[in-house]
């Protein structure tokens, strides 16, 4: 029998108990605590049986541009009034949304100390065209995981998990709430960001920012934020 534990992992009940990954979702260049909390993983598991839900981290991500907070949504193809499991959402290329996403990226990082060394790592992902969403993803996530020198096997779902009402990231990581309150353990410090002199810092951005803006020292950065 499966059951949740309160380790943040669920747990198989019996004499050969072993403990299975948590269910993630399948976030879009995630928020810093998505990944937070992946640094303990040893297997990453998203989920890609969930219905699809607008306005969410599954299709954007929260950069700081020269002007502030800039929001980069991807469009998405899908029958209106539908549920639809996001693993068939498409993506739409009419808006020509992966141009003006690299755009924003050059505009927002071309001074951050480590953007010309990652650059040519990540543009290709803007100029491929890829059919569904999740592929997109998971391969962005498997790539920051590889920068960040974390060893942790990704794979999908294989059947919808329900969500557990606590320690579930499918719950807690939301654009909509406010982290302080739906993820306590999180606490994150200040670093250095390309615009904080005249526009403050700004926490929790996309991962993002703080791999152009802190480099190889992102990951001692993401170990910090967590309470132990």
């Amino acid at each position: 029998m499966v059951g949740y534990a309160g380790t943040g992992c669920f747990a198989l009940s019996g004499p050969a108990d072993r403990v299975l990954p948590l269910i993630y979702p399948a976030l879009y260049n995630g928020p810093i605590n998505y990944y937070a909390r992946l640094v303990k993983q040893k297997e990453l598991v998203l989920e890609q049986f969930e219905s699809y839900s607008k306005q969410t981290f599954r299709n954007r991500c929260m950069i700081m541009g020269p002007n502030g907070v800039i929001a980069l949504s991807i469009p998405v193809s899908r029958k209106h009034g539908v549920k639809t499991l996001l693993r068939d959402i498409r993506i739409d290329y009419d808006s020509n949304w992966n141009k003006i996403h690299w755009r924003s990226l050059v505009a927002s990082y071309a001074s951050s100390p480590f953007f010309e060394y990652l650059a040519d790592e990540i543009s290709p992902f803007y100029h491929r065209n890829f059919e569904f969403l999740i592929d997109l993803n998971q391969q962005l996530i498997e790539h920051t995981l590889g920068f960040l020198g974390l060893d942790i096997r990704v794979s999908l779902s294989n059947a919808f998990t329900p969500i557990s009402p606590e320690e579930d990231p499918r719950q807690f990581i939301h654009p909509k709430k406010d982290q302080a309150v739906a993820d306590p353990g999180f606490l994150p410090g200040e670093y250095h960001q390309v615009f904080s002199d005249r526009l403050g810092f700004h926490p929790n951005l996309s991962i993002l920012d703080l791999i152009f803006n802190e480099g190889p020292d992102a990951l001692s950065y993401l170990k910090a934020c967590l309470k132990t």
